[in-house]
């Protein structure tokens, strides 16, 4: 009788990079985190008006943005991730 598969693949991203994992901070709780296991959110602020940007020059203004990492207990607190659902992750390059 032939072993029977598992009916996905597992996929041990982790353990193929050489060396110890970095660790990161969560932005919600502190926690620390390998990185691998966050969930990557960016926050910042963007004008969408069209108005109000014709009147501003835009040489001038600077909007910073910042890459959050998120542990997975606070990104299903905060809704950044679903239990169940296909993962959100958004990279900055």
């Amino acid at each position: 009788m032939p072993v029977s598969k598992a009916p996905y693949t597992r996929s041990y991203a982790h353990t193929k990079s050489r060396g110890s994992n970095s660790m990161v901070d969560c932005g919600y709780c502190g926690k620390k985190v390998p990185r691998y296991k966050t969930f990557i959110k960016t926050k910042g602020f963007r004008i969408n008006d069209p108005t109000l940007l014709q009147q501003i020059d835009t040489r001038f203004l600077h909007f910073g943005h910042e890459k959050m990492y998120v542990c997975p207990k606070c990104a299903r607190h905060h809704k950044i991730v679903q239990p169940g659902k296909t993962v959100r992750k958004k990279h900055l390059k």
